[in-house]
This record gives structure tokens, sequence and C-alpha cells, in this order.
């Protein structure tokens, strides 16, 4: 138990400092981390409510994928990113490899399916018959995704708070297409990864701590979001 109770007093040293490292890791860990949410949700969205009132047959094999993308392992998605941006890959020409933006793409990429899944959920969960109701107006598609969509709209924040729960709790992609360069491509995952392997477990539990502290701050706020349209419907 002293070793735990030395690594927590560590842990609260390193938190008390929060130097300019600190600082800099939890700020590319936001820009990171939402860019990639909003990108994912403003893709998956509107793909999980094509899924599900597309009158087509191919949307079954596009339910099929994002499945299969739900459980995509991390590091794979980050595998297939790093060999289209390789020197001589297809994508090679754009450098963005080991940039922060290659951390982004990778993350959308995981987000992407974690937002049309749930999003697919809210919309199932509707009563067939309002579905069938709008089917029957004289709207666009557009119109009635659009309507669907503020129809289940806690269900969008569902999906929301799920695709940036998956994307700043990764470590895999990021690791890989970003290469956990200090100053650079470091973020809080890879930091405590970094971390870990060098037995700082102090700095590695504090930096788990704002990891926490970020997740539920965001998620938290979602959640209110949530509460406070329902209590208005």
């Amino acid at each position: 138990m002293d070793f735990i109770f030395e690594v927590v007093g560590d842990a609260l040293g390193a938190l008390s400092g929060f130097g300019e490292e600190l600082r800099r890791v939890l700020g590319l860990t936001l820009v990171v981390s939402l860019l990639a949410t909003l990108f994912g949700v403003a893709v998956g969205v509107p793909l999980g409510a094509w899924i599900v009132m597309a009158r087509t047959r191919v949307r079954t094999a596009w339910l099929v994928a994002v499945n299969i993308g739900m459980g995509m392992p991390p590091v794979l998605a980050g595998l297939a990113l790093l060999l289209l941006l390789w020197d001589s890959g297809p994508l090679g020409g754009l450098e963005l490899l080991f940039t922060p933006s290659a951390m982004v793409a990778a993350q959308t990429l995981l987000a992407i399916p974690i937002a049309a899944g749930v999003t697919a959920g809210a919309i199932k969960g509707l009563p067939p018959a309002a579905l069938e109701q709008l089917a029957a107006l004289s709207l666009s598609g557009i119109q009635r995704g659009r309507v669907v969509l503020i129809e289940v709209w806690p269900g969008v924040l569902a999906a929301v708070a799920a695709a940036f729960g998956r994307v700043v709790s990764e470590v895999g992609a990021v690791l890989v297409v970003g290469g956990n360069i200090v100053g650079e491509t470091r973020v809080l995952t890879t930091a405590i990864v970094q971390e870990t392997r060098q037995a700082n477990f102090g700095e590695a539990l504090a930096l788990g701590l704002v990891l926490v502290l970020l997740a539920g701050a965001i998620n938290g706020f979602l959640t209110w979001m949530q509460l406070r349209n329902a209590r208005y419907e």
C-alpha cells in the first residue's frame, strides 16, 4: 500500500504544478478530439438517419459496415491511414503523417461509425407509424431527415457523447499516425503510455486524472443538454 500512496502523492504533486508541457498536451487533446468529434458527427449522424430511412437494398450493407466500424480496433484505423499517408502511399504527397491533422483524420474514422450507429438506434426507437406518416408527406429526403433528427435530438446528443468518448480515450490510432512527438503530437493517452513505460507512475496517474476530468466535463455538459431538452418536451 505504501507504493500506491506514493504514486497518488506524486500524481497530486504533478497536478498542483500543472506545468507548460501538461497544458500543451491537454490543449492538443482538446483540439484533436473535438475536431474529430465534429467531423465524425457531421458525417455519422446523417449517415445513421439515411440508413434507417432510405428505401434501398444497400442500406443493409451500410448497416453492417457501421456495426463493424463500431468495433474496429483503433490501431487498425491508424494503420490503414498510415499506409495511405506514407511517403510512397497514395496520399504521401500531402505530408500529413506525424501531424495533428493525421490524428484528427484517424479519430474521425473512429467517430463516424459510432455516431451513425447511435443515431440509427435512436431513430429505430420511434414508433413505426410516425416514420410511415412522415414518408407520406411531400417532403424531400433532407427535410424528412431534419424532422426526424429534431424528434430524436436527445439521441443525437448521445451520439455526440459516444463519439467524443470513443476518440478522447483511444491511444492506438493517434500513436500510429502521430508518433507521440513531444510538443507536436503528444496527447493525454499517448503521454500516459509513455510515462507508464518509463515507470513514472505518478505522472501517468496525473495525466489519467486529467483525462477523466476532461471526458467527464464534456459528457456532463452533453448530459445536461439531454435532460434540458427532455424537460421542455
